[in-house]
């Protein structure tokens, strides 16, 4: 299949309004654009057929690119600003400067202390998870 005609899919967390809020910016970008969005918390997500868990894509960001490769973390984001107008820029200047492992220490860091307020909080949707 052409790499073109391939949509970007975004893998997000429905359940955090954080979350939300920031992909609801990105889709008002591409409104134009071949993107899937994926809300991980609904039943219809069918994580599965990616190669996700629910937990794995509760954990982190994910995003598959048009060549079909699963990025997570701050990696995920790289590829979703890469195909947005507004933000390729950014993708360029931090691959420029090799700061994504950077990124990729600091946003797993701020992904974990999440994922545990979610779940502490009863809001991931995990099975055994604290309410």
């Amino acid at each position: 299949m052409d790499e073109i005609c391939n949509p970007v899919i975004v893998f997000y967390d429905g359940g955090c309004p954080l979350c939300r809020r920031e992909i609801d910016h990105y889709r008002r970008i591409a409104r134009e654009l071949p993107f899937t969005w994926v809300d991980v918390t609904r039943p219809e997500a069918d994580l599965a057929r990616h190669g996700l868990e629910l937990e794995a894509a509760l954990r982190r960001f994910h995003v598959i690119d048009r060549a079909g490769t699963l990025h997570s973390g701050a990696r995920a984001f790289l590829a979703l600003w890469s195909e947005l107008p507004g933000y390729r820029w950014l993708t360029r200047l931090v691959r420029a400067l090799g700061l994504a492992p950077l990124l990729d220490g600091v946003y797993a860091r701020f992904a974990g202390w999440h994922f545990r307020r979610r779940c502490a909080a009863g809001a991931c949707g995990l099975p055994g998870a604290s309410p």
